[in-house]
């Protein structure tokens, strides 16, 4: 069997929110994957699914659950994708795991450290049956980035900056920056920094009158001197990109480097702005690219032993930047 050739992998879906059916779309046109199996707490949820993959040529019925541990008995799944609610990680990839499963779980791990710790005595020691889904990993622009900073030399200062629409804390009051946004940036620094761990922490948060986070400050220091600075809220008005918007800077020795990945430079207009490609990933699902398209087909050759579980991407990665998030959560007095 060739690295390039092989098996496609049956992998089931848990979780068919918004990003589950992104999911579910790119594995229906990756030839890596064959899509066998969807789970949904509501039926509404599979219905719509079934609805998305009945307009794609040449792809059959899956067949969908409501009930996890049928789907396991009942499905021809060998490897799983988890994109389910952040609170229920833990417990479906935990009965994943305990079934012999390999997992491709999406950030956070957890809510919290303890849960996201639960999960210890399960993992492999290689992770290689439980890979970590932080999209911005598999970017092109990141995995440039990665690279000029390996070439060119040590780095003194990462700055992070991710704004997202006002409109997520009336739908999610309960969500927090540090978990739902900042997390991807503190992945790409633990990637930077070659998951060297910072010695100081600090962060600070701004609270809407209701008393909902709407904007989280943090700063990591590292004994080499090394300093990184991030910024994350639900702060964008209504007339910028749904996705709002990120960037990354990066300051070496006599280098820089400027990441701005979101929104990609291509707009649209008619009575309004329009950002079609907030992310990189590209809805056709007949060929599949961008960096989700690129961590579903890393997950493949994953659980077909064909490459390790990449740098970022690890259970003991994931465990990493949940110490991190922990200390930041305390620091900024928000638990």
């Amino acid at each position: 069997m060739s690295v390039n050739r092989f098996e496609p992998v049956r992998i089931g879906v848990v979780g068919l929110g918004n990003f589950g059916r992104l999911h579910v779309r790119r594995l229906a046109g990756l030839a890596e994957a064959a899509l066998v199996a969807g789970v949904s707490r509501g039926q509404e949820r599979l219905d719509l699914m079934a609805d998305q993959l009945s307009q794609v040529r040449g792809i059959q019925a899956v067949p969908g659950w409501l009930d996890l541990d049928k789907a396991i008995s009942e499905s021809d799944a060998e490897a799983w994708v988890v994109v389910s609610s952040t609170a229920s990680h833990v417990s479906v990839t935990r009965t994943l795991l305990a079934a012999g499963y390999p997992v491709l779980l999406e950030k956070p791990i957890a809510d919290n450290l303890a849960d996201a710790h639960s999960l210890s005595p399960l993992v492999k020691p290689d992770s290689s049956n439980l890979m970590l889904g932080h999209i911005l990993l598999f970017s092109s622009e990141f995995l440039q980035l990665r690279d000029e900073a390996r070439q060119r030399g040590p780095i003194v200062y990462i700055n992070c900056v991710r704004h997202r629409s006002a409109r997520i804390l009336k739908k999610f009051p309960w969500e927090s920056p540090f978990h739902l946004t900042m997390v991807h940036d503190l992945y790409s620094a633990l990637v930077l920094v070659d998951r060297a761990e910072p010695i100081h922490f600090s962060a600070q948060i701004h609270r809407t009158d209701s008393g909902a986070c709407d904007l989280a400050l943090a700063q990591l220091q590292w004994e080499n001197g090394r300093v990184a600075s991030f910024a994350a809220s639900f702060l964008t008005p209504e007339g910028m990109a749904g996705e709002g918007f990120d960037r990354t800077e990066v300051f070496g020795k006599g280098w820089m480097a400027r990441m701005r990945p979101n929104p990609r430079p291509i707009e649209v207009w008619d009575d309004q702005a329009h950002w079609p490609m907030g992310l990189e990933i590209r809805g056709d699902p007949g060929a599949p690219t961008g960096m989700l398209a690129e961590e579903l087909r890393c997950f493949c050759r994953v659980v077909r032993g064909l490459q390790r579980v990449p740098v970022g991407a690890t259970y003991a990665d994931g465990m990493q930047v949940q110490r991190w998030l922990d200390k930041l959560e305390s620091c900024a007095d928000l638990r």
